[in-house]
């Protein structure tokens, strides 16, 4: 893969200095750096290599899907500040998403997938607005370093002064002279690719600390809600997916059963590595199988087995999300696969059970991901 340790260690001190700013009166530089993290990594070739292109529709999203859970009550009071401007000390985009999920009744574990469905109309909306407020505000503002604007994450061709009429031509009818191109720099893309571990840990943990800050809070109380796995309750999907294994363990093949053994539904791209509920990237495993994987990347012949699942009961797993409202995202899930899988460096050790693990086999690898 192309690219230096030196480009990701500058690429790296720069984002911290970003971080370290004081400007920012809300949170949207996390989740905006977040989800470009998110968006390469889903983004990826078939190869592996990362976009060098996004566009403000997928961040839009992107960043909707961060904040969606973020607007669970936290106390009898509502959810949590994330703003210290005006208008309440609630940001814009977060009171926004806070009504839709009101509206359509959400409760605290309802995935933004079914919130969708439940009301469209006002949910391509919201993305419009999110959309717009990510133009506006932290887009033209996020690579500012003291009093200079240096563009080394990405270019875009407009500034803080762009008029909403323009946006608005472009969201309704496709056209206009607006262009949602978010350009990343020589690099960059590959880079954040890289960086996923180290990186997204750094800024769930700052965002955490701006919450803490913005509510009088401690963090350590604030981290696990706001990023935590056990957001959406994932039981609904137990049941169909241990029909679809066979009632048997996706790791040892073991039967499911009780006690010990009892079935837990497993992130099979660790939930640390990148935050995805999707259906392909759920199997059932045996309580003690999942407690022994963690957050360890699984070995070729379990990725295997996993390709395999997705491509040869894609009809089963279409049925089960129909049935469930549960999003499948195979091209998303399969991108973020490859992206941490085709950048691991040679002797990475991969989990295959209890404490065995065995070298990377990039060829396995590279097998099982085409």
């Amino acid at each position: 893969m192309p690219g230096s340790t030196d480009e990701a260690i500058s690429l790296a001190e720069r984002i911290f200095q970003i971080l370290d700013q004081g400007r920012f009166t809300a949170t949207y530089k996390y989740a905006v750096l977040t989800a470009l993290l998110d968006l390469c990594l889903e983004n990826v070739s078939r190869t592996g290599a990362a976009p060098d292109v996004l566009t403000t529709r997928q961040l839009a999203e992107k960043v909707l899907e961060l904040y969606w859970p973020q607007t669970r009550p936290w106390s009898a009071a509502g959810e949590l500040r994330q703003s210290s401007g005006p208008g309440g000390g609630q940001a814009e985009i977060v009171r926004a998403i806070a009504t839709l999920r009101h509206r359509v009744g959400a409760d605290r574990s309802l995935p933004l997938a079914q919130a969708r469905l439940a009301a469209p109309d006002q949910f391509e909306a919201l993305v419009r607005f999110v959309e717009w407020k990510l133009v506006e505000m932290p887009l033209p503002r996020l690579q500012t370093i003291g009093d200079e604007v240096v563009s080394f994450i990405y270019t875009i061709a407009w500034d803080a002064r762009i008029d909403r009429r323009e946006m608005r031509r472009y969201q309704e009818t496709g056209g206009g002279a607006f262009d949602n191109r978010i350009h990343l720099r020589a690099g960059v893309g590959e880079n954040l690719v890289r960086l996923n571990g180290l990186l997204r840990p750094l800024l769930q943990r700052a965002w955490a600390i701006k919450v803490a800050e913005l509510n009088d809070r401690e963090e350590s109380e604030l981290e696990r809600f706001l990023f935590g796995p056990e957001r959406v309750s994932l039981a609904p999907v137990c049941d169909p997916l241990r029909d679809l294994q066979d009632d048997r363990c996706f790791y040892c093949a073991d039967r499911l059963g009780r006690s010990a053994l009892a079935p837990e539904v497993d992130h099979f791209i660790p939930w640390a590595r990148h935050p995805d509920d999707s259906l392909d990237n759920l199997v059932v495993a045996h309580r003690r199988c999942n407690g022994q994987k963690r957050d360890f990347l699984a070995a070729a012949d379990h990725l295997a087995r996993w390709r395999v699942r997705s491509r040869e009961r894609t009809v089963d797993l279409d049925a089960i999300g129909i049935r469930l409202r549960w999003q499948r995202a195979i091209e998303r899930t399969t991108g973020v696969a490859r992206a941490i899988y085709l950048h691991l460096p040679p002797g990475t050790r991969l989990w295959v059970t209890a404490q065995h693990f065995v070298a990377l086999d990039a060829t396995a690898v590279r097998t099982a991901l085409e």
